[in-house]
């Protein structure tokens, strides 16, 4: 089973309205963590797509227009996404997406690749979430009374790498920057149970 651990930063909350600046992903064995491949890249933006940035999102990300028109056009960072899960053979019930926000990843993620597309692909259609897996274990040891509730040390990535006493991630933040970070969390809370 194949993990794609994936991340996007975009210029907006909105799918519908704004856009993927940068996508990165890698492709882990679920038992072993080992790295079977991995992609990153920084998109173009037509001005107008560029005009409709929102403020926060942008000083979350750091991006800037000139580092956008140096970036890669939407059509072929597809095809490039389309080679590296050919490559890999990535089918469903063979791998899954693992995503820090999945709902906002996937709907991103599908700016690039339509739906359609990926599913005459037999893409995965699970986009699973570290904030649920940590929900999850939390509970247990809440219930158990060897660790706290969820609500008492909160879910958000940054939350759960405070738990874990691992550091938060640096910003600014970049795609491939939450995708080690995300493997990181992943690790701690889950695990990879075939490592070496």
């Amino acid at each position: 089973m194949i993990g794609i651990f994936l991340d996007t930063e975009t210029n907006g909350l909105s799918s519908r309205r704004h856009r993927v600046l940068e996508i990165a992903f890698r492709m882990l064995d679920i038992l072993t963590g080992e790295e079977k491949d991995s992609y990153q890249a920084v998109l173009s933006l037509s001005e107008e797509e560029w005009q409709k940035s929102d403020p926060e999102s942008l000083k979350i990300n750091g991006f800037s227009w000139e580092e956008i028109q140096r970036g890669i056009p939407s059509a072929q960072v597809a095809e490039e996404i389309k080679l590296h899960f050919m490559r890999q053979g990535i089918r469903r019930g063979e791998a899954v997406f693992i995503c820090q926000n999945p709902s906002f990843d996937r709907a991103f993620f599908s700016q690039l690749v339509e739906p359609e597309l990926q599913e005459s692909l037999l893409w995965p259609y699970h986009w699973l979430d570290l904030a649920s897996m940590y929900w999850a274990i939390a509970m247990r040891k809440g219930a158990q009374g060897t660790g706290n509730y969820p609500w008492e040390t909160g879910v958000s990535k940054d939350k759960i790498a405070t738990t874990y006493q691992l550091p938060k991630e640096s910003p600014p933040h970049r795609a491939m920057r939450g995708v080690d970070h995300l493997i990181l969390c992943y690790r701690a809370v889950i695990g990879f149970p075939k490592a070496q």
